[in-house]
């Protein structure tokens, strides 16, 4: 296999000195990078994904005397590729194109912005709306396992300790995290592992406990951590300050929405064992054509509600007064009629995920659009909850207030049918920002303009063979 050179050869060409100093910072990584309306790999990465993805390999000219092997795939479709990739559990660096052609000697400035691993999705295009993607950190310590779980497709972010390592096998098999990462020379005695799951080891001293905590007080910008109770939870403290850590390497804004640490104890609720959710067939049935518990159950609106559901069904709470509320809000819910408030829930959407891009940074064009329709949806949504008494419902139609100033500014700033992306313009509305409005026509109507400008020069000049033109430097 070929290896990808050392940058600091001179005998590269400017473009792949680039690419290597790019890839010396993500050397386990499949690299994607951008040119034109291209993603190419090249080296050793491209002879990978070519097996992976069953790819053409080429090459493409001579870098330091040798012939550069080379593999891409078109940037309007990479999602599909990055699918495949992750379901073999590769990570991918997204190396987009951030300068300016010709601004510059030599090539177009480049850099990573992203990291994608299994754990951390939050594209919907990657994601299954009905399941959680989650990624786990672990760590032993004694007579303690601590567990950290955060979604960040949501910015749900909980710990827990558990007291020997079956009951964390259990745990790590009911949450089923899409990556679990695990400290460097880890005592696999101690450490459960698990085919399914795709792990990855971190250093040792991510999971040091005053660097830990230093790191969750940093993300939840607090002076200390009592406010989430996590000082009588050392070990599931350090498994959390450890599993942000990496997240903020992998995407340094993918945690600007989780704002708390939630700490649970396990032995609030029913902790089912593989075999017995296997038995029970709680999330899979056995036979052809055969339903399972939460597919018999779930009839819910959104994909939010269908996530819910599964956390409930999975991890049966031993609240009893918890479970009285829930028994109350279903009871009042069948007793009346429920269509209209199914149907506004409809157009809701998948508020969770889509607020979580909007933090990130990563929405697209069509979410703020969802975005709109949900907020559009809510006042009628709560006006039906106002009419129930239970204490759940009542507690949700206070907390699901309408948001006018957000929507109109949706309505005022977003174009009713915007591009997919955008970089192809047209998204935001016409009217809104006026020194937008003067750039687009300057970039529809420019020879016009420069006409005007012309035959204003000539009277101001008195020059009437003035001429103005334009060269494309």
């Amino acid at each position: 296999m070929v290896k990808a050179r050392d940058s600091t050869q001179s005998g590269h060409t400017p473009m792949m000195r680039q690419y290597l100093e790019i890839k010396s910072l993500h050397p386990d990584t499949l690299v994607f990078y951008r040119m034109g309306d291209f993603y190419e790999l090249f080296y050793a990465d491209a002879e990978k994904a070519s097996r992976l993805l069953d790819i053409t390999l080429t090459t493409r000219g001579q870098s330091a005397g040798r012939p550069i092997p080379m593999a891409g795939v078109p940037a309007h479709s990479v999602d599909q590729y990055l699918t495949r990739l992750l379901r073999q559990r590769e990570p991918v660096a997204i190396c987009e194109q951030v300068g300016v052609a010709g601004k510059s000697k030599g090539p177009v400035e480049r850099k990573v912005i992203r990291v994608i691993t299994p754990g951390t999705l939050t594209d919907e295009n990657l994601l299954d709306e009905r399941l959680e993607n989650s990624i786990a950190a672990v760590y032993v310590d004694g007579s303690k396992c601590g567990l950290a779980v955060l979604e960040v497709s949501s910015g749900r972010f909980y710990a827990c300790e558990l007291p020997d390592p079956t009951e964390l096998s259990n745990e790590l098999e009911r949450t089923a995290p899409a990556e679990l990462l695990y400290p460097e020379e880890a005592d696999p005695d101690l450490y459960p592992r698990i085919k399914s799951i795709s792990s990855r080891n971190i250093p040792s001293w991510y999971y040091d406990l005053n660097r830990a905590s230093q790191r969750l007080c940093e993300v939840f910008g607090t002076h200390d951590l009592k406010a989430f109770g996590s000082n009588d939870y050392p070990t599931a403290t350090s498994a959390a300050g450890a599993l942000v850590q990496y997240v903020q390497d992998v995407h340094e804004n993918a945690l600007a929405h989780v704002d708390g640490l939630k700490i649970e104890n396990y032995s609030n609720h029913v902790l089912l064992d593989a075999s017995t959710r296997r038995n029970l067939e709680v999330e899979r049935s056995h036979g052809a054509g055969g339903q399972s518990l939460l597919h018999l159950f779930d009839r819910c609106a959104t994909s939010m509600g269908s996530r819910q559901l599964r956390r409930w069904i999975t991890r049966p709470t031993r609240d009893r007064h918890e479970l009285n509320i829930r028994n109350d809000s279903v009871e009042e819910l069948l007793d009346n009629r429920t269509a209209e408030i199914f149907e506004r829930l409809r157009q809701i959407g998948d508020l969770e995920r889509i607020l979580s891009r909007v933090a990130i940074g990563s929405a697209r064009p069509f979410d703020l659009v969802r975005l709109r329709q949900g907020y559009r949806a809510l006042p009628e949504l709560v006006d039906k909850l106002k009419n129930y008494n239970s204490e759940r419902l009542i507690q949700i139609s206070r907390l699901a207030g309408p948001e006018p100033e957000t929507l109109g500014l949706l309505d005022r700033a977003i174009d009713d049918e915007p591009a997919a992306q955008l970089r192809d313009g047209g998204v935001i509305r016409t009217g809104f920002d006026r020194e937008l409005d003067e750039l687009r026509e300057l970039q529809t109507s420019s020879t016009a303009r420069l006409l005007e400008f012309e035959k204003m020069e000539q009277e101001n000049s008195a020059i009437r063979g003035l001429k103005v033109k334009f060269n494309r430097v």
